[in-house]
C-alpha cells in the first residue's frame, strides 16, 4: 500500500472553485477524461447536494504494453461520490477506480473548503491510498507507478481547476456586456429595475 497526498490554495472564492468543480471535464490538461455521468443525484435534510458520478477515460496512465499483455479495454471507469456543504463551504469527493479494481485500487479524496484566513481563496486537500495487489508479483513497483502518475495528474487537474475558472468568469463578461448591448438597443434604463 501507498500513500499520497498533497495541498494547494487556489485564488478563486469557494462558490467559483465547487462550481468549477463540476465543469472540470472535459478540458485540455485531462483529455483522456471523456465522460462525466450523473447516476444519482440527492439534497439531505441538512441541505447538503450528495452526487454520484461515473467518470469514463479514453487511456489508461500505465505503459501500453501493460494493457495489452494483460488484455484490458482501453476505457477505464472510475466511481466518485461527492458532498458539497454550502453551510460549512466545503466540497469532498471520493473516488475509485471500477477498472481494474482487483489487480490495483486507486481510493482517492478531494475536500475544497473556504480558506480559513482569506475568502476569497479555496483549500484543495488531496489524498489517495493505493492497494496492489500481489498477483502483480511486485505490486510495490506498481503502486509506485501509480504514485508518480498521481503527483502529474493533480498538477494537471489544478491547471484544469484555473482554467475553468478563468472560462466562467469569460462567459460572466459576455453575458453582461450582451445584457447591456441588449438594454441599450430596447431603449431600457439598467437602473430603473434596482431597488432604492
Amino acid at each position: 500500500m501507498k500513500i499520497w497526498s498533497s495541498d494547494h490554495t487556489f485564488g478563486y472564492p469557494w462558490e467559483k472553485i465547487s462550481q468549477a468543480a463540476w465543469l472540470k471535464y472535459p478540458n485540455p490538461m485531462n483529455p483522456n477524461v471523456v465522460g462525466t455521468d450523473v447516476l444519482s443525484r440527492r439534497v439531505d435534510e441538512a441541505g447538503r447536494l450528495h452526487t454520484h458520478r461515473l467518470l469514463t477515460t479514453a487511456q489508461w496512465s500505465c505503459p501500453t504494453f501493460v494493457t495489452r499483455l494483460l488484455g484490458f479495454d482501453e476505457r477505464c471507469y472510475v466511481s466518485e461520490y461527492s458532498i458539497v456543504d454550502p453551510a460549512t463551504k466545503t466540497m469532498t469527493l471520493r473516488s475509485k477506480n471500477i477498472t481494474l479494481s482487483s489487480w490495483m485500487s486507486v481510493e482517492e479524496k478531494l475536500t475544497y473548503q473556504e480558506h480559513p484566513d482569506d475568502p476569497n481563496k479555496t483549500q484543495l486537500t488531496q489524498e489517495a491510498l493505493i492497494f496492489g495487489s500481489s498477483a502483480l508479483g511486485i505490486p510495490g513497483y506498481f503502486e509506485g507507478m501509480v504514485v508518480d502518475s498521481m503527483s502529474s495528474n493533480a498538477s494537471k487537474g489544478r491547471e484544469a481547476m484555473d482554467w475553468v475558472c478563468k472560462k466562467i468568469s469569460s462567459e460572466m463578461q459576455d453575458l453582461a456586456a450582451g445584457a447591456q448591448k441588449l438594454s441599450a438597443v430596447m431603449g431600457l434604463n439598467p437602473d430603473m429595475h434596482k431597488s432604492p
